[in-house]
């Protein structure tokens, strides 16, 4: 996957959020999300992260600094492929990762 510093990358686990917040409509969302979402990934060059096993596995030697379970597999995520995070979200910045915001 390279070391990701160049690269964008949408993770699954955003893709999931993203769908049970406007499926919820606490997140306003054009009616055709997959189009909309894969669209807006080819016009920025953002790749996707999909959830391997060892991201979930991951999860069980991360700190209990966050209790968000998207939040901490993006925390496993970035760790192991070494990637950055884009978060305003102060909790994840005590993590070993690099924050983005």
């Amino acid at each position: 996957m390279g070391d990701g510093k160049n690269q964008l990358f949408l993770s699954a686990a955003s893709g999931w959020e993203i769908a049970i917040k406007a499926r919820l409509g606490r997140l306003q969302m054009p009616d055709d999300l997959e189009h909309f979402i894969l669209e807006q990934m080819a016009l920025n060059a953002i790749e996707n992260l999909p959830i391997i096993l060892s991201h979930a596995l991951h999860v069980y030697a991360l700190p209990d600094y966050h209790r968000d379970p998207f939040d901490r597999l993006l925390i496993s995520q970035a760790q192991l492929e070494g990637l950055s995070i884009l978060t305003a979200d102060p909790q994840i910045s005590q993590y070993s990762v690099e924050v983005v915001w």
